[in-house]
């Protein structure tokens, strides 16, 4: 019965040294370190915490947002980063940016974990913050306040002034512009003045000329050709006589003209154009050299005999010969 007692008590103790061991193990650690521990006034350094637990075990640091205790602020936290190492245990690793603008020796407080139910702290650093060291033979001697560096040119810098500059005065401009063509009764936007409409018959002539040049019969292009002149003549008939030609039949163009007076000694040649160019558009004719030329030799016949002759009056005349005479005289100055 001793001996079944002293191994049930031996039994009892390995059991809780084995549970101990395990949770001692698993325990949540937290560190905490600093890259100085001695800084000036102003200056700035970064405590390094660093949390150990189980992976997935929930752990909640606390950390001041602001302050860690009067006299040293903090400035900046970092994001969390987990590094994973051996045993399916964790490491959380963030860094603290503080400064401090009193001089003292500061005994920052642990910083604090909650894991679970307990709340783990950790060690605790020392920060000796000193002020400017002050040349004590030299009591009075004092420095004034630096003055501000002015930043290197860059041009970009001043893009925006710039275009703002480029834009006002082209909007100055703009409404300048619009003020003057206003002002004048003007359209805003200038349109090209058209160019003065020639006579029928010198229109005709030009249209006739062009035609000639681009030799279009010669290269086999006879139902082209003949296209193009008769709606040369077909236009010059409806600005000379104000018949519609442009929309009549060869036949009803030659029955319109008739019996006019003005188009009695060319009628035949006339119709003789037509005619043939009905052939070549609708019978696919194809007309000898001499009947091309003859064609367009009839055309500028049709037109040269049927034009309008300005009459030019007595006193009209007499104005442009003193016009000519001034011009010759101004002439002979020069």
């Amino acid at each position: 019965m001793i001996r079944f007692r002293k191994y049930s008590c031996l039994l009892f103790v390995l059991i809780q040294a084995f549970f101990c061991s395990q949770l001692f193990a698993q325990k949540t650690l937290i560190d905490v370190s600093a890259d100085s521990t001695a800084i000036l006034i102003g200056e700035q350094t970064v405590l390094h915490l660093s949390i150990t637990t189980d992976n997935g075990r929930e752990v909640l640091p606390l950390i001041p947002r602001d302050t860690l205790m009067r006299g040293v602020e903090v400035l900046m936290l970092s994001l969390p980063d987990t590094t994973h190492i051996d045993n399916d245990r964790i490491v959380i690793k963030q860094d603290i940016l503080v400064t401090s603008f009193d001089s003292a020796l500061y005994l920052l407080p642990p910083l604090k974990v909650i894991d679970g139910p307990d709340t783990i702290a950790s060690n605790q650093i020392a920060l000796k913050v000193s002020t400017i060291p002050v040349n004590t033979d030299n009591p009075e001697e004092f420095y004034d306040i630096k003055l501000v560096w002015k930043p290197p040119f860059v041009l970009a810098d001043y893009y925006a002034l710039i275009y703002g500059i480029l834009f006002l005065l082209f909007l100055i401009c703009v409404i300048g512009y619009v003020i003057q063509r206003l002002r004048n009764r003007k359209p805003l936007i200038p349109q090209k003045a058209p160019e003065p409409l020639l006579p029928p018959h010198e229109q005709a002539v030009k249209d006739l000329d062009e035609l000639k040049l681009q030799k279009l019969w010669q290269q086999g292009r006879n139902k082209e050709y003949y296209t193009l002149l008769t709606d040369i003549l077909r236009k010059y008939i409806l600005d000379r006589f104000y018949i519609n030609a442009q929309e009549m039949t060869s036949g009803e163009i030659l029955a319109s003209l008739y019996k006019t007076s003005d188009v009695e000694s060319v009628y035949s040649n006339l119709k003789q154009v037509l005619q043939l160019s009905d052939l070549v558009k609708f019978a696919k004719l194809h007309p000898l050299p001499e009947e091309n030329d003859l064609s367009l030799m009839n055309a500028y016949l049709f037109v040269n005999q049927t034009k309008i002759v300005e009459v030019i009056s007595p006193e009209k005349e007499e104005s442009k010969k003193e016009d000519e005479g001034g011009l010759t005289v101004n002439d002979d100055v020069k």
